[in-house]
């Protein structure tokens, strides 16, 4: 398999793709599952993959870590925490119990014994199916068990509560969020049937999703836990998590081309790829339910209802040019008939993800101005197609080079290059991206674990485009994000706007195994001028308020993150004086945004919710409940109105009188605020979730619409984009006026 060089960013996750599609040279095909005496047991073939990942990750790591009792107390801890975050399954009786592994886990690992994981887990998944079931007999009893006059308060954070000592601690617990639960439905002023009714359908589901955990789940958690102790992007992909994964890298499959999902017992549809097969052939449609599956004109049809989602999704996957068969029922049928239908499968282009441009126009000094604007979701590249010489494969860079050629056209007076919430991708894609906007030069050093240094280079003396440039990031811009900005802000090439990066600065490679996939952290990269990205990230040029909180998202939250560090810088030559305009820049900005309603609207917006989420209880009181949801809803509409009465706008009296499309303060008065541990999620949900729950990539969920023969006008942008161009247009006055200048005085 050719190795893949990436540098995503494993903060984000894997986007689970809910697509039928064809996987390329993995192990589908494989059994998951291993359940005797109704528990789980690793597979056989999970023996030569583990001491394969263990082999790897002692030689070919960038930390060099030794596998004893240290790393083994670490991995227990780490495991037992992915498991059971909130602390809401497990009692200290377990934790006890456990404890004879704490220092087996490195003895076992190297001997490719798995075994302790799986008595932990199915100890855990007797406790977690217990309990859902308990807490839907427990909402069969109907709402009139909660009383929401009393005073009582729900903690929200629960991972750093002691563990329950016994049964009736978490009984408590559980009675507390299902009552936080029915008063936020209240809120909304849903009916109690209804109420009743959605509640019981989410933890049915949850039960029934939770009585489907197989074998290769549990081996996935756990495989992630022993890796996690050595830094947190390095990673164990299971077979369909590698499909994922690929797929998300070319952003193109075969298959049908439709975004599935899992409701109650059946597969339906979510929507289909428009120009996909699926679509084309104009026989499957969203909210269609598929109760069975066939392989070619003549293949058994397999009953899936009741199925996992990813299994069914399996079943669906074909090669290009082959027939698969759909027994469905219809949407629009009153009496569940159903009927079969055969559909070709064929290559799928996913575009949602793929590099878009369009033109904003400003207005300063009197005269409209037109800035293209280049948005890049992810770094990404088709590996198989560029190994298999296809002249026409997926890459970010061909992609943003057809969209330069295209603004340039347009007679854009600059260029925003938008990497906001761009995790990364191929670091091949962003060394190549980088060398669009500069003649030649390097663009990233990378270290490995022996200290020596390699230096990615562009050799084309040719660029894409060299007219002005920023680029605007935000703290979900990482690694590959990071690379680029970080080049571009070297060479002074252009501006970098926004926040401070995420702040990954490691490499990570591909590396096949038996079975499945490991995703290894084999080198750090550095900057030409020999600064780490790691913690610290690429600091702004230009800062803009910053949406996320740094103190809660970021490398440096995460656990067992490599230090930030730096090296020798390398040669290499500016590409401008850009770095002496940067002062006059920020000055004119933050005169241009002191008395910005929109920015002025983001700032206190900012601070608000920073102070809800810093709150850790929330109270089960009705009426304080309803007391607190009016101040909420004051502030936020008397935040609206002073951004309003600054624009001229007419003021509003009620959240409800925003138009959905205008931009808001998200509404978080019914349920107060929200935190990871509320969402109650378990490790076996945490791995099914995605796909058990029917969460879509928006990749799949993208048009591929007919291209058009240039960018659009933008009928309206973000504040944050309005204002990067105008500093932008800022940067190309300042240009002139010292050139003209240069021309005048020589000698200067």
């Amino acid at each position: 398999m050719h190795r893949q060089f990436l540098s995503s960013a494993g903060m984000l996750g894997l986007t689970a793709l809910l697509v039928a599609h064809f996987a390329y040279g993995t192990l589908s095909n494989e059994p998951t599952d291993s359940t005797r005496d109704g528990k789980l047991h690793p597979l056989p073939i999970h023996t030569d993959t583990t001491l394969n990942i263990v082999e790897a990750l002692s030689s070919r790591h960038y930390v060099s870590a030794t596998l004893d009792d240290e790393l083994s107390s670490r991995i227990f801890d780490a495991y037992i925490k992915d498991l059971d975050p909130s602390r809401s399954y497990l009692l200290q009786s377990d934790i006890d119990q456990f404890e004879i592994y704490r220092y087996q886990m490195d003895d076992t690992l190297q001997r490719g014994n798995i075994d302790p994981a799986f008595q932990i887990f199915n100890r855990y998944h007797e406790r977690i199916i217990n309990r859902l079931a308990k807490i839907v007999e427990t909402l069969k009893l109907g709402l009139d068990q909660f009383d929401f006059s009393i005073d009582e308060s729900l903690v929200l954070d629960h991972s750093d509560e002691a563990w329950a000592s016994k049964e009736t601690e978490l009984d408590e617990l559980w009675r507390k969020r299902l009552k936080n639960s029915v008063l936020n439905l209240k809120l909304t002023d849903k009916e109690d049937d209804k109420i009743l009714e959605l509640l019981l359908k989410r933890y049915e589901n949850r039960l029934s999703r939770s009585k489907q955990t197989n074998s290769e789940d549990v081996y996935q958690l756990y495989m992630n836990a022993f890796t996690s102790t050595y830094d947190p992007h390095t990673q164990y992909f299971s077979p369909r998590t590698s499909e994922n994964f690929n797929i998300n890298m070319s952003l193109s499959l075969e298959g049908i081309g439709a975004v599935l999902q899992r409701e109650d017992e059946f597969t339906k549809v979510v929507s289909l790829v428009p120009a996909g097969p699926a679509d084309k052939s104009k026989l499957l449609y969203p909210d269609d339910k598929i109760i069975a599956v066939g392989q070619g004109i003549k293949g058994e049809m397999v009953d899936v209802v009741g199925w996992r989602l990813d299994e069914v999704v399996q079943l669906v996957r074909g090669k290009k040019n082959s027939v698969v068969r759909l027994e469905i029922i219809p949407k629009d049928t009153k009496d569940h008939s159903s009927h079969i239908i055969k559909i070709t499968r064929n290559t799928v282009k996913l575009e949602e993800q793929s590099a878009k441009s369009k033109i904003i126009e400003i207005e300063q000094f009197g005269h409209v101005h037109k800035i293209g604007v280049i948005d890049i979701p992810t770094f990404y590249i088709d590996f198989k197609a560029l190994q298999h010489k296809d002249k026409n494969y997926k890459s970010t860079t061909r992609d943003v080079r057809d969209l330069l050629r295209e603004l340039k056209q347009a007679e854009v007076d600059g260029i925003i290059i938008d990497l906001r919430d761009n995790g990364g991708g191929s670091l091949r894609e962003a060394n190549f991206l980088t060398g669009l906007f500069i003649n030649r030069g390097p663009t990233v050093q990378i270290q490995n674990k022996r200290k020596h240094v390699d230096i990615l280079k562009d050799d084309d003396p040719r660029t894409a485009y060299d007219g002005p440039l920023a680029i605007l990031v935000n703290r979900l811009s990482a690694s590959a994000s990071e690379i680029f900005a970080g080049a571009i802000q070297d060479y002074q090439r252009g501006l970098v706007i926004g926040s401070q990066t995420f702040g990954k600065g490691t490499v990570q490679s591909l590396i096949p195994l038996n079975r499945g996939q490991l995703k290894l952290t084999q080198a750090k990269f550095y900057r030409i001028s020999g600064e780490s990205t790691q913690h610290q990230g690429i600091k702004p040029d230009i800062e803009f308020p910053a949406r996320y909180d740094s103190e809660t998202i970021g490398e440096s939250t995460l656990d067992q993150p490599l230090p930030w560090d730096q090296i020798k810088p390398t040669k290499y030559q500016l590409k401008s004086d850009l770095g002496q305009m940067i002062p006059e820049l920020r000055s004119l900005h933050e005169q241009r945004i002191r008395d910005d309603p929109e920015f002025i609207f983001m700032r206190d917006a900012l601070q608000y919710r920073k102070e809800l989420n810093n709150e850790n209880e929330i109270t089960l009181n009705r009426a304080a409940r309803i007391q607190r949801k009016e101040a909420m809803d004051t502030f936020w509409v008397s935040l609206e109105n002073k951004k309003r009465i600054a624009k001229g706008l007419q003021p509003i009296s009620s959240l409800d009188e925003l138009d959905d499309n205008e931009p808001a303060a998200p509404q978080t008065a019914a349920s107060g605020i929200t935190s990871p541990a509320t969402t109650e999620n378990s490790g076996q949900e945490k791995l099914q979730g995605n796909e058990l729950a029917g969460l879509s990539s928006p990749a799949a969920e993208g048009s591929v619409a007919e291209k058009p023969a240039g960018p659009a006008i933008a009928e309206d942008a973000d504040a944050y984009l309005l204002e990067t161009g105008n500093i932008l247009l800022n940067l190309l006055n300042l240009s002139t006026r010292t050139a003209k200048k240069n021309m005048r005085d020589p000698a200067s």
